[in-house]
C-alpha cells in the first residue's frame, strides 16, 4: 500500500512538474548585423510581434560580422543569457550574418571557405551546448537593382548558412531567398519605400565605405545615410519581420502560438 501511495504521489509530482514546464514562457535572442539591429533592421519589429508573456531580446549590432561579433565580446552576453535560462521553456537564438563577412571590410571580413563556415558552425554548437535552440537565418537581401533586375551578391554566404543548417540538423530561415523574391516582385520603386528615409533626388555616395560590385559596403555601426539599399525603416522592418515570423512558424510549428494575432 505504501509503495502504491508513493508511486501515485511521484506520478502526481511529475505531472505537476511537466505542467509547470509547459506553462513557462519561451525566449528569443536575436544575433546579427545592422539588417537585424535596432533602428536599421527588422529585429525590433519581430520582437514586437512576440506574445507579451514571452521574452525577445535583440542583440544584433550594426557593422558586425560572424567574427567581429564574437571578438568584441558580444557573444559572451548571449552565452551568459543562455546559462540563466531556467525560467524559460526554451530559448531560440536566431543567428544571421553575411553582410559584413564579405570582402573589403578590415577587421570584419571573413574567408568564405575557411572562416565563415567554421564561425557559423561554432555558434550552433555553442548554443546547443547551453541547451538553447539555434536557428540559422540567411542574410536579408540588399535592394540594389540593375536594369530592372535585383542583384544578390549575398548568395555564396547564404549557401554556406544553408549547408551549415543541413549539416547540423538545425532550423533554417531562408530570409535571403524569401526577401530576394519579394523585392524583385515588388520592383525598384516600391523597394525604395522600405528604406530608412525617402529616396532623395540624388542618392549620396556611401560615407567611408568600400564597394563590392554595385553595392556599397556598410560602415561599422549604424548607417551613415538616411537612405540606402541595405537598411530598413519602419515599413521595411515590419514587412521583413512578418516574413521571418512566417518562416519561423513553418520551420518550428510549435512556435505558432507564441506570436500575436495578425492585426494586433
Amino acid at each position: 500500500m505504501k509503495q502504491l501511495l508513493f508511486t501515485g504521489a511521484l506520478a502526481a509530482m511529475l505531472s505537476l512538474g511537466s505542467a509547470a514546464a509547459a506553462d513557462r514562457p519561451v525566449r528569443f535572442i536575436l544575433v546579427g548585423d545592422s539588417t537585424m539591429a535596432s533602428n536599421s533592421g527588422y529585429g525590433d519589429a519581430f520582437c514586437a510581434r512576440v506574445n507579451r508573456g514571452d521574452t525577445c531580446i535583440n542583440l544584433a549590432k550594426g557593422g558586425r560580422s560572424s567574427s567581429s561579433f564574437r571578438a568584441e565580446g558580444r557573444w559572451d552576453e548571449v552565452q551568459g543569457l543562455l546559462k540563466g535560462s531556467a525560467a524559460y521553456r526554451a530559448t531560440y537564438v536566431l543567428i544571421q550574418f553575411g553582410h559584413n563577412d564579405q570582402p573589403g571590410k578590415p577587421g570584419r571580413s571573413t574567408d568564405l571557405k575557411t572562416e565563415f563556415p567554421v564561425n557559423m558552425a561554432r555558434y550552433v554548437d555553442e548554443v546547443k551546448a547551453l541547451n538553447g535552440v539555434p536557428v540559422l537565418v540567411t542574410p536579408l537581401t540588399r535592394r540594389s537593382f540593375k536594369a530592372g533586375v535585383l542583384e544578390n551578391t549575398l548568395v555564396p554566404w547564404a549557401d554556406v548558412i544553408r549547408a551549415t543548417a543541413k549539416d547540423k540538423g538545425v532550423a533554417l530561415l531562408d530570409l535571403n531567398a524569401g526577401s530576394y523574391a519579394a523585392v524583385q516582385a515588388m520592383g525598384e520603386a516600391e523597394a525604395d519605400t522600405l528604406a530608412v528615409a525617402p529616396k532623395p533626388a540624388a542618392v549620396p555616395a556611401p560615407a567611408g565605405g568600400a564597394v563590392v560590385g554595385n553595392n556599397s559596403v556598410e560602415p561599422q555601426g549604424a548607417a551613415k545615410s538616411a537612405f540606402d539599399y541595405t537598411h530598413v525603416g519602419a515599413k521595411g522592418a515590419k514587412y521583413f519581420a512578418a516574413m521571418v515570423e512566417r518562416e519561423l512558424k513553418a520551420a518550428i510549428p510549435a512556435l505558432a502560438g507564441e506570436f500575436r494575432p495578425e492585426g494586433e
